[in-house]
């Protein structure tokens, strides 16, 4: 299947683009090719999912897939924050029934099946304008902040698919999601660095004694390792407070929700098994670990939740 460029789309669907609106048929494929050949945990993922559910999690996918594009992918923070304004239109004009984007056309029907607010696809557009204008965070709260608006979107998005979105499944849906992106974060230390940003919270550095000099270094010193091993106990933390969320989920939904949290915790302990030292290496899933997990998940419906 030939992957999707959202790059190489801009000519055709972006704001200057002549493309004529697609028929529901094509934007549901274009979202379905979107979805499988650019996010391979994505693509396992969703074969876990109820077939009635499938396609819809491509939709969203879809917007969430270039949301991310146009805020990362442009090289430019200005450029991107025009776009993303641009695509917050695109929400604006799919709500009110006249969309255009393919990705627009195909999530109507969603929006409109499940009842989904605009608030959740809005909180992602906030995050990812934030990523072009706030480079580091001062405090642990002002990083919650940014993954309430940057993961837990995406997971109050599966439960209005689930038509589960009550208050307690949204409160342990944002403790899974806050925890998968501070688990990214801290996986992802000197990428993030390349890119001019840090995540981790500037009064945790100064507590442990690390400077910015020393998230250039080719190898992590004692202070960085004490301070990653605190960070890395407060993910666990969130990931683990969710959990119970699994036995909520409708059980076609339940599988994947229990997979990705485990995937987190995975992270995690690879980050633990190089002595915290992500700067020499980035810890990395592997696919025997992916397999591993997602044997545990086929297990665990099999199983009837039990674990």
């Amino acid at each position: 299947m030939a992957t999707v460029s959202v790059l190489d789309d801009l000519g055709a669907y972006g704001p200057d683009g002549a493309a004529a609106a697609p028929s529901s048929t094509e934007a549901r494929n274009y979202c379905r090719r979107l979805a499988q050949t650019h996010y391979e945990n994505f693509s396992v993922a969703s074969k876990l999912l109820p077939r009635s559910l499938r396609q819809h999690f491509f939709h969203v996918y879809a917007y969430c897939r270039w949301a991310d594009d146009l805020a990362d992918e442009m090289g430019d923070p200005a450029q991107s924050l025009r776009l993303l304004d641009w695509w917050e239109e695109q929400l604006d004009e799919c709500y009110a029934g006249r969309a255009r984007h393919p990705v627009f056309v195909a999530l109507r029907d969603t929006i409109a099946e499940f009842a989904i607010p605009a608030q959740p696809f809005r909180d992602l557009l906030t995050a990812f304008r934030q990523d072009q204008t706030t480079p580091t965070y001062d405090t642990f709260e002002s990083l919650l902040g940014y993954c309430r608006n940057s993961a837990d979107p995406v997971g109050r998005l599966v439960l209005h698919l689930g038509r589960c979105c009550d208050e307690r499944s949204v409160e342990l849906s944002d403790s899974i999601c806050t925890g998968l992106q501070l688990a990214n974060f801290w996986q992802d230390v000197r990428r993030d660095r390349a890119k001019g940003r840090i995540y981790l919270p500037l009064e945790d550095c100064k507590k442990f004694g690390v400077t910015e000099a020393d998230l250039d270094r080719p190898t992590a010193t004692p202070e960085f390792k004490q301070l990653l091993r605190f960070e890395v106990d407060r993910a666990e933390e969130f990931l683990r407070r969710g959990l119970p969320l699994v036995e909520r989920m409708p059980r076609g939904l339940a599988g994947d929700i229990w997979l990705f949290a485990q995937g987190g915790l995975k992270i995690l302990a690879k980050i633990r098994a190089l002595d915290y030292d992500v700067l020499a290496v980035r810890p990395k899933v592997t696919k025997f670990d992916q397999l591993r997990l997602l044997v545990g998940c086929l297990w665990r419906n099999l199983s009837g939740g039990r674990r």
